[in-house]
C-alpha cells in the first residue's frame, strides 16, 4: 500500500527498532524527507505525528518529527558562487 506520507514507511520502521538513538532517528528523517513527492512536508510531518506521536510520546523518532515541525526550511539555494560571497 502507497503511503504519500511515508512512502518508503522509514518512520514506520524506525518506531519499530528497538533502541534507536536520536542521531540515528535525524538520518531516518532526512532520507524519509528526501522520499517525499511533495515540497510541503509540514502536512506529512503533522500526519506522521497524529499517527506515532501519541502513542509512542517518549519516542527519539516522535522529538525529531517535532523538531521538523518547528524548523522553517531553508529559503533557496546557497551552493555556488552564491553560498561563498
Amino acid at each position: 500500500m502507497r503511503d504519500a506520507s511515508d512512502p518508503k514507511h522509514l518512520i514506520h520502521e524506525a518506531y519499530r527498532i528497538d533502541g534507536i538513538d536520536a542521531s540515528q532517528c535525524r538520518s531516518i528523517f532526512v532520507d524519509w524527507a528526501l522520499s517525499l513527492s511533495d515540497p510541503d512536508p509540514f502536512p506529512h510531518l503533522r500526519l506522521l505525528l497524529a499517527r506515532h506521536g501519541d502513542t509512542h510520546p517518549d519516542h527519539p523518532m516522535t522529538k525529531v518529527l517535532r523538531e521538523g515541525l518547528e524548523t522553517p526550511p531553508a529559503k533557496g539555494r546557497r551552493g555556488g558562487r552564491a553560498g561563498r560571497l
